[in-house]
């Protein structure tokens, strides 16, 4: 195949030679031939690589290409542009030899002038930069070849995959030897009539079992001939379509019935120890296959004759019968199905005769009647009957797990026997798989019991006395006597033994000690269970004191504990020796307490406590209570300074809150009308003070305290009322100016009422004709004139209601302004004269 090189040369020579129009075809024929043979064109964008073999990568899966790769169709396209298209004369360029390039290249130069080149050469590059690919401005260029450039595309097909569906015929349950159809149909949307490429694949409980790939649009079938039970499971089929896929839904395939099996035996009779060698088969199953043996309707392991898992259907199969007589041997088999096992029918019987052998073991003991304890045993196991060939035999003498002596036809061993070595004696023997043997119970007689080690008394404090005592029944009196069994106590030198056989005594240790007792007779040693002796230890000082804050009048705890002793212990609360109550600790740590009152502070002293552990001893008692006492506060008082009456503006006012109680108290001084407290202060002392100094008229309150201390008491003082009053000064003020009021208002009456007196005598002198009397007229007339002018201003006065000018008996005011001495003024009197 050529080159992409040396077919962009060609397609030079054959524009020469053939024109324009026969050199485009032969392009689109080359590009559908480089589309089939694999390589990556587009009608659209003959693109090339100068000097490569290789046509380029459509501009969609590739980037550009540089424009030096172009430059081998520069010529191309400047011949193209630059000739007038036309058809020539000699034969078809299918049938011509391509022309060298220069000659090509010559031909060409001859029809071009050299303005005609420059511009070309112009007019290719300027389109060639402003075309995304490097040919498109060819069908600009010359549109009447367009349609047959285009023809060169290749598209990818448009499709849709809209469904896949697994059909199974002709039924999802059925019988065992059924046909079964397993069909795939793809619903596809295609745009065009393109083939597509198709690929099947049907599973099987996510395992493949059958793939293909064709181009058909027909369903897809597959066979499953002859069903069996192990076909059963979930079925499903799968499409690729350049790289889309899509699966099924999944299909449950239920086959039912199995093959009965087979049950194959080379003979019926076999010797005891000979396995039964048996084949069973399952006819016509495939799958997953268990094959189980039965003898005598029990399930019996087997060993497969090769050794290897049973993969197809049927097994060989070892059986081994131990017993002796006729059996009857079957066998069944089941099939593995996803999450299930299906069970077959039992298969034929065969009944099968397992011979004794001839020879057996003999086991024979030495003192056969009583055996008791330190007796010398001779235990003899050997054969009986016939055996031609003793190497294929083994004898085992065993007792109990204990393997005592093997051999070939006869074992002996000798031992001395203890009560513990009472049990079975087992004389075995192995031929092959045969295995026979011959057993005989060992039954020991005691002579003497195991000691029993007890301890008094029963409970022991350190340092107390005690006494250990060892003893041991005789069980045989014609072998044994009490005085032929003597006691030892382990561990020796810790107690001393008395002058009675397996009696020990002494102080009991600071800690805690086993004891064992060693009985011995005839050179038997029997020991006796170990004793734990835990020496109690005695209580110590308890110590007394108060859980909790101590309040008088209040409920409180209080604890009594010892750091040291042996519980139980028994705690009593004494009030001045007088039992008041008692408490058990008997869990470590835990501490006894007691609920008491104190009404009065040096009450407390009168407690105390005792603690006992040991009923041999008196208890040990505390020292007497001593605890911080809280008094709770009694009534508060306040006190001010000065008293209230005497309270003036700017004085220093002085408040004072005392209470009785235990140190520190806390006061509190508030004013009625505010609900914070005005100040607060915690002192050492029964009273606090609270001071305002320069007081005004706005101190004016009720004003009380409040004391509190450790014991919680709140107690508020009375309400002690506070009247501010003014300042001296502002008295004497206030005084002065009322004074002066009162002087100025008697000086405005004075000044009134001379004014108007002047006035009246004016007006009387104007008002009397002048005659001549007697001085006796003139005295009456007087008189007269005085008496009536008093009369009528003491009325006057005692009838004034206040109203300015106006008198209560309808007096002029002249009249009722009068003083009230004004009978005794002398000039009133106006003599007459005629």
């Amino acid at each position: 195949m050529l080159s992409f090189s040396e077919r962009k040369r060609t397609y030079q020579d054959r524009y020469t030679e053939f024109g324009f129009t026969e050199a485009m075809h032969n392009i689109r024929a080359e590009c559908v031939i480089c589309a089939k043979h694999g390589e990556r064109a587009a009608a659209t964008t003959v693109t090339a690589a100068a000097e490569s073999d290789n046509p380029p990568t459509p501009p969609h899966l590739t980037p550009p290409v540089p424009l030096h790769d172009y430059w081998g169709w520069l010529e191309v396209g400047a011949t193209f542009i630059s000739t007038p298209p036309t058809v020539h004369q000699e034969p078809s360029p299918r049938r011509a030899t391509t022309r060298p390039r220069r000659a090509a290249t010559a031909a060409t130069a001859t029809r071009m002038g050299p303005l005609s080149w420059i511009l070309s050469w112009v007019w290719l590059i300027s389109n060639l930069c402003l075309t995304p690919s490097p040919f498109a401005f060819l069908f600009r260029a010359f549109p009447s070849h367009a349609g047959a450039m285009v023809e060169a595309q290749t598209h990818s097909p448009v499709f849709v995959i809209r469904d896949v569906t697994l059909t199974v015929m002709p039924d999802q349950n059925l019988p065992r030897d059924t046909n079964v159809t397993l069909r795939c149909r793809a619903s596809l949307s295609i745009s065009g009539s393109q083939v597509l490429r198709r690929e099947y694949s049907f599973y099987k409980e996510n395992t493949v079992i059958y793939r293909k790939i064709t181009s058909s649009s027909e369903d897809m079938m597959y066979l499953l001939p002859s069903v069996r039970v192990s076909s059963t499971g979930h079925y499903m089929c799968k499409i690729v379509i350049e790289g889309r896929e899509r699966n099924s839904d999944l299909r449950k395939l239920t086959v039912t019935g199995l093959a009965r099996p087979v049950l194959y035996l080379e003979k019926q009779k076999f010797s005891e120890g000979e396995d039964v060698t048996a084949r069973c088969s399952a006819p016509g199953e495939s799958g997953s296959i268990n094959f189980h043996f039965y003898v005598d309707d029990k399930e019996l392991q087997y060993v497969a004759q090769y050794g290897a898992p049973v993969t197809s259907n049927q097994v060989d199969a070892k059986l081994r019968i131990r017993d002796t007589g006729r059996h009857s041997v079957r066998c069944d088999y089941t099939v593995q199905i996803p999450s299930a096992f299906v069970k077959s029918d039992s298969s034929n019987s065969f009944t099968v005769t397992i011979e004794e052998l001839s020879v057996k073991p003999i086991l024979e003991i030495s003192p056969g009647q009583k055996i008791f304890e330190g007796d010398q045993l001779s235990i003899s196991c050997k054969l009986e009957g016939y055996y031609p060939n003793p190497d294929g035999i083994s004898l085992v003498l065993n007792h109990g797990e204990q393997l005592l002596s093997t051999g070939q036809t006869e074992v002996n061993h000798s031992m001395a026997v203890f009560v513990q070595d009472s049990g079975e004696l087992e004389c075995r023997m192995e031929m092959g798989q045969a295995v026979k043997t011959a057993n005989v119970t060992l039954s020991v007689i005691e002579l003497f019991s195991v000691p029993r080690l007890s301890m008094s008394p029963a409970e022991v404090f350190q340092g107390d006395e005690m006494r250990l005592t060892c003893s041991s029944e005789v069980l045989v009196a014609e072998r044994l006597n009490t005085d032929d069994i003597t006691y030892a106590l382990k561990p020796a030198g810790s107690l001393v033994a008395e002058r009675e056989a397996g009696r020990f005594s002494g102080k009991a240790l600071t800690n805690h000690f086993n004891y064992i007792c060693t009985a011995r007779a005839r050179g038997i040693d029997k020991d006796s269970k170990a004793l734990l002796v835990m020496p109690k230890v005695s209580v110590v000082k308890p110590k007394l004191s108060a859980k909790e804050t101590v309040v008088l009048g209040r409920p409180f705890q209080i604890q009594c504990a010892s750091d040291y002793g042996s519980l139980p212990i028994n705690y009593t609360l004494l009030k001045t020796s007088n039992f008041v109550s008692v408490t058990t600790v008997s869990q470590p740590h835990q501490k006894a307490l007691f609920n008491i009152t104190i009404q009065h502070p040096l009450e407390i002293s009168q407690y105390e406590c005792k603690a006992e552990n040991n009923r041999q001893k008196d208890g040990e008692r505390s020292e007497r209570l001593n605890a911080s006492i809280i008094v709770p506060l009694s009534q508060a008082t306040l006190t001010v300074v000065p008293s209230p009456g005497d309270i003036s503006e700017g004085n220093k006012l002085i408040l004072i809150c005392g209470a009785t109680g235990t140190l520190p108290i806390t006061f509190k001084w508030y004013r009625s009308d505010i609900s914070q407290p005005l100040i607060r202060k915690t002192v050492n002392a029964i009273t606090a003070d609270h001071q305002i100094a320069d007081i005004g008229r706005n101190n004016s309150a009720t004003y009380y305290c409040e004391a509190l201390n450790q014991a919680q008491n709140l107690v508020r003082s009375q309400l002690v009322p506070i009247e501010v009053h003014l300042a001296l000064w502002k008295k004497g003020v206030i005084a002065a100016s009322c004074l002066l009021v009162l002087c100025v208002l008697v000086l405005l009456c004075v000044l009134r009422y001379k004014s108007r007196r002047g006035k009246k005598e004016v007006a009387a002198e104007l008002s009397v004709k002048p005659s001549s009397s007697k001085s006796g007229d003139s005295l009456t007339r007087s008189l007269t004139h005085d008496t009536e002018v008093y009369t009528a201003a003491t009325d006057s006065a005692s009838r004034y209601d206040g109203t300015e000018g106006r008198a209560t008996n309808g007096t002029r005011d002249s009249v009722a302004s009068l003083p009230i001495d004004i009978s005794n003024r002398s000039s009133c009197s106006i003599p007459a004269t005629v």
